[in-house]
């Protein structure tokens, strides 16, 4: 099998890909892509490509809805690279409240005043004067990998810790600690003293801080983005930040708009940029193309269910098809015909698509193939 990294990939990553791997330079030779950051939407896809892995948490590089029509599973590494922004969060919520920027910047200014430094810094520090954290409002809006550890670290720090997230999993629900308070709607959360924001970007929270939310929230509201730029409108925010009603921003994706604004921290988009989290998301990365590719199994994949379970029988089929009405009594009807028995099966749905796993024992696999292929709902058929 056949591996194509767009990106420079960890080699701690790559590193797990056994002798029955091969790195290849092109993706047209690739069964597996792994990428970072490069953009994929002007590609061509392959119709022998059956996995592209993102060694990160979003996914806005590479074309879903393409790779779902073609039957390619595309994963990501959520959590891999949690603890990398929640450190870059909690450094943001100090430095927005304490004026530890613009504090650095002006003592910049003091080289060349000798002896006289001492007498300029204990002048010029008041007006870089900004409160503590403990005991403020804290909400937190998203409660996924990297918003539970930022709930939770916070409120270790004192803070008072709201959570927003109505797809709160009965997981993460277990990791969140009990005295973060259970915010019920975002207008809870937008009352609060800072604002920490940790959702995916989709057409429906796209600008989720906007001008309407800015005007529920306190007059000298923080607001921490290291999410997606997209999830806040910069012109809004702006307005917001140069009439004083939000008093800092802090942001991992600074655009025109943003960096023109005042008590802006503009981040150079460094959440996942630790080596720790490289070699995470490499990991995770490598190991879920690996089980896909040799056991058929597929686990955080953001187009297709997952579904994953222990081999039995002879031979494995993998079937991602449309979700439609008697699929499954179909794909038995085939192997009816051809002779097969069905050792284990699973098959779960996600929206249009599906995906079933058949684990079965004797008969014509090459003829079972071939009338599978010819089925309407079929989009790729595979065996192992």
């Amino acid at each position: 099998m056949k591996i194509y990294c767009l990106n420079k990939i960890s080699s701690v990553g790559t590193g797990r890909f056994g002798a029955q791997y091969e790195m290849v330079d092109t993706i047209e030779k690739a069964d597996g892509v792994l990428v970072r950051s490069a953009s994929m939407h002007e590609m061509e896809l392959p119709d022998s490509l059956l996995s592209i892995a993102r060694a990160g948490a979003g996914t806005n590089n590479i074309p879903i809805d393409t790779c779902t029509e073609k039957g390619i599973v595309v994963f990501n590494t959520p959590g891999a690279n949690a603890n990398a922004v929640k450190e870059l969060v909690l450094a943001g919520l100090l430095m927005t409240s304490r004026r530890l920027y613009s504090g650095l910047n002006w003592a910049q200014t003091l080289k060349g005043n000798g002896d006289n430094i001492e007498k300029l810094v204990e002048k010029g520090k008041s007006q870089f004067v900004g409160p503590e954290i403990k005991g403020k409002t804290l909400g937190v809006i998203g409660l996924g990998a990297i918003g539970i550890l930022v709930a939770n670290a916070a409120q270790n720090l004192g803070m008072n810790v709201y959570g927003y997230d109505p797809y709160l999993s009965v997981d993460a629900a277990w990791s969140l600690s009990r005295s973060i308070h259970h915010a019920l709607t975002l207008d809870e959360i937008f009352a609060c003293d800072y604002i920490t924001i940790h959702i995916p970007l989709t057409p429906d929270t796209k600008n989720t801080i906007n001008a309407e939310a800015i005007a529920k929230m306190p007059d000298g509201v923080r607001i921490l983005n290291f999410a997606r730029g997209g999830l806040v409108d910069s012109e809004a925010l702006a307005e917001a930040l140069n009439n004083g009603k939000v008093a800092a921003y802090a942001t991992d994706f600074p655009d025109e708009t943003i960096l023109a604004a005042k008590n802006v921290l503009p981040f150079p988009h460094l959440g996942a940029s630790t080596p720790e989290s490289e070699d995470n998301c490499a990991v995770m990365a490598a190991d879920q193309t690996m089980d896909y590719l040799e056991n058929g199994n597929i686990k955080n994949s953001v187009n297709l269910p997952s579904v994953s379970m222990p081999r039995y029988g002879d031979v494995r089929f993998c079937l991602i098809h449309k979700n439609v009405p008697n699929t499954i009594g179909a794909f038995a009807g085939v192997m009816g015909d051809c002779n097969i028995n069905i050792e284990n099966m699973q098959s779960k749905s996600r929206k249009d698509y599906a995906y079933t796993i058949l684990d079965v024992s004797g008969g014509d696999v090459e003829k079972a193939v071939a009338e599978l292929s010819e089925l309407p709902a079929i989009v790729k058929v595979r065996v192992i």
